[in-house]
């Protein structure tokens, strides 16, 4: 199915974006949207939502709920909130789709807040991480993750093994700033000291200097957030060509292991901790058919945090679609979402009623090697955690 970029514009169109579903036409095909980078650096997150999304509708004989979906893919190649609302409001209008998802960048998903409230339209983030999101519109429904979620624990552990002092470095935009107030405020009800905080733009390419200021602070730790792709190899080239293992301190983290790239990095890898909602190497019978189904729609790709959100974001669609009987009634679809809880490949999840956004199990997970290939192994499981950034 080709991905396009058009430009809309016309009062008559936008007046048209505001028109509820519940007044537009039904067929019998539930259109589904879905919207994220497929081209550019960060084009794999757009190939695992595609390759997520269709190994779940494979999954369930191609139909959901006894419909027949058409998956409609938009490309924004990157962060771009005024491309990508344009692209949510031609899906809205000229598509006349049931439900949308994806969403990688917190102002691509921010930018279309406004239209999916305006129509009416369930949405369903598979990525985006800034804990506000889901405050924007009652439409959005989260099965990804925030940093607040996997941060506040990962705080908590490192005060617990006697860490006094860290620095955080993070990258400048809503996410990194999100996850330097997470650290900072949880590590400081441990009696921790954050001695540095860090913000590196998001286009940054050399780390080095980072890295530098880094080493010289004294710090036991650094807590680190970067999106996913090259910032997460320059990140980590970084740490240990300048010497940061090598003095003790220790690496923190997220997502910045995750399994797209952790071949690339080689044994530099090895001994980082993270804490992390999924792994690919969580062992679990539903993990394993997730891991199967996504091979045989793709064996390319890759079972990580992307592709097992746009799993479980499909699996909400479905249940949405299930509720409704796949009708366009946007507030019973809401209604149906609100009271989910399931086995996912990552564990047992709910979505929070009041939040809209997903209650599930976050594992400390240290880098190992197995079989010649490296692994996020999850050493502990901290439990089911909330959203701890709400209201912050």
């Amino acid at each position: 199915m080709p991905l396009t970029r058009r430009v809309l514009c016309g009062a008559a169109l936008a007046a048209m974006a505001l028109i509820p579903h519940l007044a537009l036409a039904q067929d019998s095909t539930v259109k589904i949207g879905i919207i994220g980078p497929f081209s550019g650096p960060f084009a794999h997150y757009g190939t695992l939502f595609k390759a997520g999304a269709e190994a779940y509708v494979a999954s369930q004989g191609g139909k959901l709920a006894g419909k027949s979906v058409e998956l409609i893919y938009r490309d924004t190649g990157g962060p771009n909130p005024a491309q990508t609302k344009v692209m949510a409001q031609e899906l809205i209008v000229k598509n006349k789709v049931d439900y949308l998802g994806g969403f990688v960048f917190t102002p691509n998903a921010m930018a279309v807040a406004p239209l999916i409230q305006q129509s009416r339209t369930p949405t369903v983030i598979f990525n985006a991480a800034t804990s506000s999101i889901t405050e924007k519109s009652e439409y959005f429904i989260r099965t990804s993750y925030t940093l607040w979620q996997v941060t506040v624990p990962l705080a908590q552990w490192a005060a617990k093994q006697g860490m006094q002092k860290v620095v955080t470095a993070v990258t400048d935009y809503g996410p990194g700033i999100d996850a330097e107030a997470a650290f900072k405020s949880e590590f400081a009800k441990h009696g921790g000291v954050v001695v540095e905080s860090i913000r590196m733009p998001i286009a940054t390419t050399d780390f080095g200097p980072f890295a530098q200021r880094i080493r010289a602070s004294g710090a036991q730790a650094v807590y680190t957030f970067l999106p996913g792709g090259p910032p997460n190899l320059g990140f980590v080239k970084a740490y240990n060509e300048n010497g940061l293992a090598r003095a003790g301190i220790q690496f923190l983290g997220t997502a910045e292991t995750d399994e797209f790239d952790l071949q690339k990095f080689g044994d530099s890898a090895l001994g980082l901790t993270t804490a992390f909602h999924y792994s690919g190497a969580h062992d679990s019978p539903q993990n394993k058919a997730f891991v199967a189904a996504l091979r045989k729609q793709d064996p390319a790709a890759v079972a990580n945090y992307a592709s097992v959100g746009a799993w479980d974001g499909m699996y909400v669609i479905h249940k949405m679609i299930e509720a409704t009987g796949g009708a366009r009634d946007g507030a019973k679809a809401l209604a149906a979402a609100r009271e989910l809880q399931w086995e996912s490949p990552r564990g047992p999840v709910r979505i929070d009623g009041k939040s809209r956004h997903i209650t599930q199990n976050v594992y400390l997970r240290k880098v190992e090697k197995q079989g010649g290939a490296l692994v996020n192994t999850e050493t502990l499981s901290f439990g089911p955690q909330v959203d701890f950034g709400l209201g912050q």
